[in-house]
């Protein structure tokens, strides 16, 4: 299957954490960085998740918002620090790659105005933030 979310990241579940409706997903993305999932629980069981299965989590890149300073007293649980690698800045939006902890690459998409206020250029040390809700898992 073919998809334009431009962000794929390989990782192992390593928890489980089951509702009625509702369950999170902890995937290693690499040694000592974790993404967080919220997905259905019959999304688990459909996929057949649980600890150790091998797993894509996919984030749309209008998902990732950048932060250029500390955060705290918010909820978004998944905060990657990282180094802009590159900015490409049109009219309305602007594309930005990221080179996160951990060998994470991603991609950004935000608008200039926010690119520009932020100050975005290459070598800018950024946190990449993502809603759990907002990653989907696929069985690798």
């Amino acid at each position: 299957m073919s998809l334009s979310i431009r962000n794929r990241i390989p990782g192992t579940v390593v928890g489980v954490t089951t509702g009625a409706v509702m369950a999170t997903v902890r995937v290693a993305v690499s040694e000592g960085v974790e993404l967080t999932a919220a997905v259905t629980t019959e999304a688990v069981r459909d996929l057949g998740l649980e600890t150790g299965s091998a797993v894509h989590a996919l984030v749309k890149a209008t998902e990732v918002a950048l932060a250029t300073g500390p955060i705290s007293g918010l909820s978004i649980r998944n905060r990657l620090p990282g180094t802009v690698t590159e900015v490409t800045a049109g009219p309305a939006m602007a594309g930005v790659r990221i080179s996160a902890e951990g060998g994470v690459e991603l991609t950004a998409a935000i608008t200039a105005d926010a690119a520009d206020e932020l100050r975005l250029t290459v070598g800018t040390p950024v946190i990449a933030l993502i809603k759990a809700t907002e990653v989907a898992l696929d069985a690798a």
